[in-house]
């Protein structure tokens, strides 16, 4: 089946929440992958923690005014300082919300695409003790969940979900050393990955002026407004 492979600009933390949602809502192919580009560092949380608490974290990490948004999918707080940042749009199968079958589905997928490189990857089996992704201030990448995929026992990718209508959106973060510096083949290997396990024919495309209109409006509307990040 026909998926679009987006060629996005660089842009702020904001702006790269904004495409997602609308693209999101205006689904040019049934498949969605994207790779972000950064004009600068960001920072994004879930959509159940606590602004204040990701504050401080950050304070505490020495990035206090590094811009930041709440995702529009869950998880915990996530360092846009070197990672390779992508999002996934796709059907939801049924109609139901299952994350942990999904999460298995994309990760296994990924993960055997990396294993035909040689990499030495593999799927977390275990669930950290003491995580809680909805605690107020929980960093992603501090401690692995069932199905993110590990380097030598260390969190390498994790993703977040939420369901639009039919659809569903999967925003994940891929921090290895060379993430940025060997994007290329990453992106290679994920979008190689992705294709088996959907089933989807990636066809290059730009941004259609649709979904960069809305996105610009939801940007400023949306992501950049106080009432969204400190919502809670």
């Amino acid at each position: 089946m026909k998926g679009l492979l987006i060629d996005s600009p660089a842009a702020d933390v904001c702006w790269q929440m904004a495409m997602d949602e609308a693209l999101c809502e205006t689904m040019p192919a049934p498949f969605i992958l994207r790779f972000f580009r950064w004009q600068a560092p960001g920072i994004t949380f879930g959509y159940a923690q606590r602004a204040r608490e990701v504050e401080a974290a950050a304070a505490a990490r020495g990035l206090s005014g590094t811009e930041m948004t709440r995702r529009p999918t869950g998880g915990g707080i996530v360092y846009h300082l070197s990672d390779l940042t992508f999002s996934l749009i796709f059907p939801s199968e049924g109609g139901d919300f299952r994350p942990m079958e999904t999460y298995d589905r994309l990760h296994r997928a990924i993960n055997a695409a990396y294993g035909r490189l040689g990499s030495g990857f593999e799927l977390s089996d275990a669930r950290t003790a003491g995580y809680a992704v909805s605690a107020p201030a929980m960093d992603c990448f501090s401690k692995p969940v069932p199905l993110d995929i590990l380097y030598n026992g260390k969190k390498v990718l994790g993703g977040a979900l939420r369901k639009f209508g039919g659809h569903m959106l999967y925003q994940a973060s891929f921090q290895t050393e060379d993430a940025r510096t060997g994007a290329a083949r990453h992106e290679a290997a994920i979008a190689e990955g992705l294709a088996g396990g959907l089933g989807a024919d990636w066809e290059k495309a730009p941004l259609a002026e649709e979904a960069r209109i809305r996105a610009e409006a939801l940007a400023t509307e949306k992501y950049r407004s106080a009432e969204w990040i400190k919502r809670i």
